[in-house]
């Protein structure tokens, strides 16, 4: 089975693309391959995936996939895009972003927002012709959190057609409909067509 590294210390993620692949890729984390991090200094979530895939493959010689995603708010313009994991502070918890985003959320009647990844892959760290691929995935911001699933903003990402949040569906649901799930998806047609 080949072995590919995802450029992520979030073993969540890493559990999440393992179950995703089925078993026809051996998903390692960059903790594991000892792969040291490097600041994620690109303007959009592609140069950021981008900047992680290629650091993660230089280090581990190894094919490398990368995702970098975020939320995106309609009425702030965009925020916190490419921040969304620091919007807070640079240690910010989940809970300091969501308390921070509702703050500036407070007077806003237009709730509409999505969640944006870019999910990247190379063959090796040069590779002059990566994978990319984006997908967004549409939803609403809630003024309370609701449901125990998931991670980041998904307590507050209200998804209309299914009446409930991101953090409250199963992870295989979440895996489905998701931004991150509708990415690999991609991701996974095109690496099939590598083989």
């Amino acid at each position: 089975m080949k072995k590919i590294i995802l450029a992520t210390s979030n073993l969540g993620k890493v559990r999440e693309l393992n179950s995703m692949l089925e078993g026809q890729y051996n998903v390692v984390s960059q903790i594991d391959m000892k792969v040291e991090e490097v600041p994620e200094t690109g303007a959009s979530f592609i140069e950021n995936a981008l900047i992680k895939a290629r650091n993660a493959s230089s280090q581990s010689q190894l094919p490398t996939l990368a995702d970098d995603s975020g939320l995106v708010v309609d009425a702030l313009n965009g925020e916190p895009g490419i921040y969304s994991a620091r919007y807070a502070g640079e240690n910010a918890t989940d809970e300091d972003n969501i308390v921070k985003l509702l703050s500036r959320m407070d007077n806003e009647d237009d709730r509409g927002a999505s969640f944006w990844c870019a999910m990247v892959f190379v063959r090796y760290a040069s590779d002059p012709e990566p994978i990319i691929v984006e997908k967004s995935w549409e939803g609403q911001i809630l003024r309370e959190l609701k449901g125990k699933n998931g991670f980041g903003y998904d307590p507050i990402f209200y998804l209309p057609e299914l009446n409930c949040t991101s953090a409250q569906l199963s992870a295989e649901e979440k895996n489905q409909k998701s931004h991150r799930g509708q990415a690999l998806q991609e991701i996974l047609k095109h690496l099939l067509s590598l083989e």
